[in-house]
This record gives C-alpha cells, structure tokens and sequence, in this order.
C-alpha cells in the first residue's frame, strides 16, 4: 500500500488517520453520554472527565495534523453520480467545522474557571479565554448538541459508505479499509 493518496486510492496515512479518529470520535461521545450521569462517589467521576479532556485535546492535534496532511495530498476521484460527490465533499467539511467547534467548546467548558487543561499530566493547556457569564453553561449546550449532530453525521456517513458497497458496488469503502 502506498504512503500518499493517488487519484484511486487513499494512502495508509489517510487511511490511519481517518480510522484513529473514528475511534476516537465514537469513543469520546460515548464516554462524554456516560459522565455525565456520574454521581460524587462514583469511581470514574473524576477519572472520566480527565480522560475525556485529555484524549479530546490530543484529538485536536489529530485533527490538526489530518487537515493539513488532507490539504497536501490529492483526493481520489469520487465514484458516484456528481451530486454525491459534491454532498460528501460538504459533509467532509462540515466534520471538520464540528469536530473544531466541539474542540473549543469543550475547552471552553473546562477552563470557564480559569484552570488551564492537564493533558494526562504531561502538560498543561493554559486558559486563555474565562471568566464570562454562563461560559461553561453555554459552551456545554453546545458541545452537548454538537457533539450529538456529528454522531448522526458519522452515522449518515457510514450508512453512504454501505451503500456505496453492498447497493452500487463500486469500491468507496474499501479504498478506505
């Protein structure tokens, strides 16, 4: 397998990248779902939440990293009719608008304090922004409904991809497998 996208198939970066994000993606919102319902003594109530910021901060440089590689390299060609080119390329975009938003949001919510963000006690992310009325209230409803949007989003996108394989039968998924 090549290391770069060509105009058939993607690369093994874009392919790694795009497949680590997934998994994070889902496991995030997953593990945000669950700790939110955490009482005091549960054992997870202050484990989760440190999880949850410190995978979504190093996700931010995941995302980073995967834009600027997606930029550098050519795309393959889409394989369905045009107006499913064009919509996944929208869809495409829009995943990164989300994904960015749910990031500033989440930072926002955790450093409204003035705290700055511990990544696993490797480094810290320091608070720039804090301090305004309602910041953690406003930024969670939006990382909440965000984040929620994205996973209908990423179960749309999976179910274009399902369809391109098993209804046209043309190679979409298994260019990115």
């Amino acid at each position: 397998m090549q290391f770069k996208n060509n105009s058939k198939q993607y690369g093994i970066v874009a392919i790694l990248f795009h497949w680590l994000m997934a998994v994070v993606i889902i496991g995030l919102f997953f593990l945000g779902d669950y700790m939110v319902d955490l009482t005091y003594y549960d054992s997870w109530y202050v484990s989760a939440p440190n999880w949850h910021r410190s995978i979504g901060a190093i996700s931010f440089l995941l995302l980073a990293l995967r834009f600027i590689w997606r930029l550098k390299n050519i795309h393959p060609a889409g394989l369905g009719q045009m107006w499913e080119n064009r919509l996944a390329s929208y869809v495409h975009s829009l995943f990164y608008l989300l994904l960015l938003i749910i990031m500033i949001s989440g930072y926002l919510i955790t450093t409204a304090d003035g705290q700055a963000i511990s990544v696993f006690n490797w480094f810290d992310i320091p608070a720039t922004v804090y301090g305004f009325t309602n910041q953690e209230d406003i930024a969670g409803e939006i990382h909440y409904y965000l984040a929620t949007g994205l996973i209908l989003l990423v179960i749309l996108h999976a179910l274009a991809a399902f369809k391109h394989h098993f209804i046209n039968r043309d190679a979409t998924l298994r260019r990115m497998l």
